[in-house]
């Protein structure tokens, strides 16, 4: 027999045409094979009742094979279905069931693009979440508003839509933001059905094409039959999640609450050791040092001032400001720079602060140990100054009583004083400066705190007297260290503060002479308008050489005259003569170098000189003053004549 797809084979008989067209169908041939057998038969001149035989037989061997089609595509579908039923029931995590979603929607309808929509109960909205096959940027982050575009209205309606070109089809409410994301997409037959679970829509799957297409029902039928298989995998990947995250949950609820059983646990415990450590009359040091065990970091404690008061198993460093500020204004310890910093507080006073090294990272619970550390800091702290205002009020006592001169016919039992004052860690035996204090009224006891404190630290005394606050200190230059303390006490006590000073005196017996010469001091300060400074007598020129008790005129002329004199003595030159000239000729230039017959250029580079000596405002009424008044004394206490 000739083959069956020869178009030169002789025409067959009917019988023959039957066959060949079994043939084809076995052999699953094209569709145009079939109309070969009928062709043949009209060639070769067959008989109409043959010829129309041959023409059944030809159309329902067409029919046949379009029912094996869709049988095998039918086949072929529900096998993708099980797959695809068998793949989501396996996958657990959401995302991986979206994507084997819209994955296998184009591969079974053959398009293009798939994506997938899920609603937003909160917006109201129905949102881009997957897609396959997707260029634009813009398309796959589109928003479709309910019962906007394709897609929003299948969302809407929960019922499935398919246009064959959907920028040319009018049925559905365009939107120029969807509008530009298809057409960058260049999407053009697009069909959606709505993810359902049970009534309620949770979102839309669309299969897509780049080209005009009609979608058949057997395509929708298939996507919805995908759809509802994919709406119940992401249910349960849902519910699945979860479940999950409610367990995460109670294991980090059962976690917190174990973490706050031993935390408190462990807070009892160090309350009771704390408490214990106090009890038996431990300082901040053993404080330190247990705390700093417990945390297992380095721990330093600072007085209100940036002291150190303690320091256990770290480097020195200094109390970081910004960290103290921050601490007692929250009320909490703070990190700075990898150092926890809390600020030990007495209701709103600052007594000093703690700061723990070798620790980034505290726990809750190491946190609040740290911050009750704070609180018995404190309590030592307040403690220690109890102790402290005891003895400074013995302090201010002997220090009054060494103040107060002696009565007639009463003998200065200077022994028994210097005895007490050693008890007091004062050796009076060593020459003494007294400074006399003062501030607005409100804030003296701050002061005399403050005072008393750095009396200790200065080894003197420290107390009121006759309504000054009054310290008495070892020092040789009473001058210096009133003006350091005017800047440090009106910086603690947050105002001005003047300081008067006299001596130092060598022996106790002249303490009143000296104190009265403080007093002076004082007022001369503010009446000269120097206050929140502090001086001594000779600091404040001639007032302080008329002032003070023995003048000292070599030490006034020196102070405010020597770099001249010494300038003139080492290199032989003539600045003092024309100082002194310039001032005798009311302060002329031309009057000046007549009298000291040399060109008035040279008066003028002598007078620089002598402004780089004695500083630029040399020439100020206040400093003219001060010059002439020393060119006086200097050229009085010299035995030659003046030349000039």
């Amino acid at each position: 027999m000739a083959p069956v797809n020869d178009p030169s084979a002789p025409a067959p008989t009917p019988a023959a045409a039957l066959r060949q067209l079994l043939d084809l169908l076995a052999q699953g041939a094209p569709v145009e094979h079939f109309a070969r057998p009928g062709a043949q038969a009209r060639t070769a001149g067959a008989g109409a009742a043959d010829q129309a035989l041959v023409d059944e037989a030809t159309r329902v061997a067409l029919d046949i094979r379009r029912t094996l089609d869709q049988h095998r595509r039918r086949e072929a579908e529900l096998t993708a279905l099980f797959d695809t039923a068998g793949d989501l029931a396996a996958l657990r995590d959401l995302d991986a069931v979206l994507r084997a979603i819209v994955r296998r929607a184009r591969t079974l309808l053959g398009t293009d693009c798939a994506y997938l929509t899920l609603n937003d109960p909160v917006v109201g909205d129905t949102f881009m979440r997957v897609t396959d096959g997707s260029v634009s940027a813009a398309f796959q982050q589109l928003r479709l508003g309910m019962g906007e575009g394709l897609g929003g209205l299948v969302a809407q309606t929960a019922r499935p839509y398919a246009s064959s070109d959907y920028r040319a089809d009018d049925r559905f409410r365009h939107t120029s933001t969807i509008d530009a994301g298809v057409r960058e997409e260049g999407l053009r037959g697009i069909l959606g059905v709505p993810l359902r679970v049970a009534s309620r829509v949770i979102g839309v799957l669309y299969a897509a094409d780049r080209s005009v297409r009609e979608f058949a029902p057997d395509a929708v039928a298939l996507l919805s039959s995908l759809a509802d298989h994919a709406a119940v995998a992401i249910d349960g990947a849902r519910l699945l999640e979860e479940t999950r995250t409610a367990l995460v949950e109670l294991n980090a609820a059962t976690e917190t609450a174990r973490a706050h059983s031993e935390a408190a646990r462990l807070a009892t415990e160090t309350h009771d050791r704390l408490t214990d450590l106090v009890l038996r009359g431990g300082d901040v040091t053993d404080v330190a040092r247990e705390v700093a065990a417990l945390l297992r970091g380095g721990l330093v404690v600072h007085d209100a001032d940036g002291a150190e008061l303690a320091r256990v198993a770290t480097e020195p460093i200094g109390a970081p400001a910004q960290g103290v500020a921050a601490s007692r204004s929250g009320g909490r310890a703070v990190p700075v720079d990898g150092v926890w910093v809390c600020a030990v507080l007495a209701g709103p006073e600052l007594l000093g602060s703690i700061a723990l090294t070798g620790r980034a990272d505290l726990s809750d619970s190491d946190r609040r140990l740290f911050e009750r550390t704070g609180l018995v800091t404190a309590l030592l702290l307040l403690l220690r100054r109890s102790v402290a205002h005891a003895e400074d009020r013995v302090r201010g006592e002997l220090l009054s009583e060494l103040l107060t001169p002696k009565s007639p016919g009463h003998t200065l039992d200077t022994d028994s004083r210097r005895i007490r004052a050693r008890k007091l860690g004062v050796d009076l035996a060593r020459p003494h400066s007294l400074l006399v204090l003062h501030c607005d009224a409100a804030l003296r006891p701050r002061l005399s705190t403050e005072a008393a404190r750095r009396a200790r630290a200065l080894d003197g005394l420290a107390g009121l007297h006759e309504g000054h606050v009054v310290l008495l200190a070892p020092a040789e230059r009473p001058g210096h260290l009133a003006r350091s303390l005017a800047t440090e006490l009106g910086q603690a006590v947050g105002a001005p503060v003047t300081v008067g000073s006299a001596g130092p005196a060598g022996d106790p017996g002249g303490l009143p002479a000296v104190y009265a010469e403080a007093v002076r001091c004082l007022r001369a300060l503010h009446a000269l308008g120097h206050t929140g400074h502090g001086a001594a007598l000779p600091d404040l020129g001639f007032v302080g050489l008329l002032l003070g008790d023995h003048g000292d005129v070599g030490g006034y002329v020196d102070q405010v005259l020597g770099p001249v004199i010494d300038y003139d003595a080492q290199r032989g030159t003539e600045l003092v003569r024309t100082l002194q000239a310039y001032y005798v000729h009311g302060a002329s230039l031309s009057k000046a170098k007549e009298a000291l017959h040399i060109h008035v250029n040279t008066v003028v580079q002598r007078l620089d000189r002598i402004g780089r000596l004695l500083g630029e405002d040399w020439n100020s009424p206040a400093r003219a003053l001060e010059l002439q008044l020393a060119l006086r004394l200097h050229l009085l206490s010299n035995s030659a004549p003046p030349r000039a």
